[in-house]
Formats: structure tokens, sequence, C-alpha cells
């Protein structure tokens, strides 16, 4: 299953974004409070509880430059998947979006698809609203 957030204006350089970016801490400041719980990071990786009782773990798997910044499950995650945040160049800063690859039964989609892509475009407005001021 592949999920393509908004493409969000983010009036910062690239190379300013990707720098929050790579500090898996700063990820809290891209998720929605009231839905999350038990989040735990370290520079390098975290991990929280979504609404339903299912724990979300991220890991860094490498980064292209400030253009792409990619991301895979952890342990407790309920299936494989790939997240990657990508980051363009633009003349007054840049444009941001995630992208989704996650290894889905056709049962299971029908029950993320929908929560998953509110959530990808929700961290998409609010990368884009963090470097807004």
């Amino acid at each position: 299953m592949k999920i393509e957030s908004n493409k969000v204006q983010v009036p910062a350089k690239s190379d300013t974004v990707a720098s929050f970016l790579l500090d898996s801490r700063n990820l809290i400041h891209l998720l929605p409070e009231d839905k999350i719980s038990d989040w735990k990071s370290t520079e390098t990786e975290c991990s929280f509880k979504v609404q339903g009782g299912v724990i979300i773990s991220l890991i860094q798997d490498g980064a292209e430059g400030s253009s792409r910044i990619n991301m895979r499950s952890g342990q407790g995650t309920p299936f494989p998947f790939h997240l990657s945040i990508l980051i363009e160049p633009k003349d007054d800063g840049c444009e941001g979006y995630l992208l989704f690859d996650g290894e889905v039964n056709v049962f299971l989609k029908m029950m993320v698809e929908k929560p998953l892509t509110a959530l990808f475009n929700f961290m998409s407005d609010k990368l884009q609203a963090h470097f807004t001021v």
C-alpha cells in the first residue's frame, strides 16, 4: 500500500528542515497530540501509541542529503513499512511531503488506509506550520 501526503510549502531552507527532521525527537511536533500517547524517542528513533492501542515505531534508515529522510518500521509495529520525508528546495523555502510504503494485506488496508492518509496529511500540515512565523 502506497500513500503520498499533500505537498506543502515550507517557509524555510531545505537544509534547515532536514536538520530538524533528522532528530527523531522533533517528530512529536508533527503528530496529533490528542491521538498519541507513550511517546519515547532518541535522536535516531521514536515510538508512540496511537488511539486504538497500536504501537508505531520509527527508525531512521538513512538520508539523501537534505532532500530525503528515510525511516522504517521498528519492533512492535503491526506491519512492515518505509516512510520517507521528501524536501524539495524552492525559491521561497521548500516543498515537503511524506511517502509511505507498507506491506499490508487487503483486509488491513481497508482499515488503515484512510486514517494513515489523514495522519500523513496532518504531519505535512504541521511541518508547514512549524516553520511559519
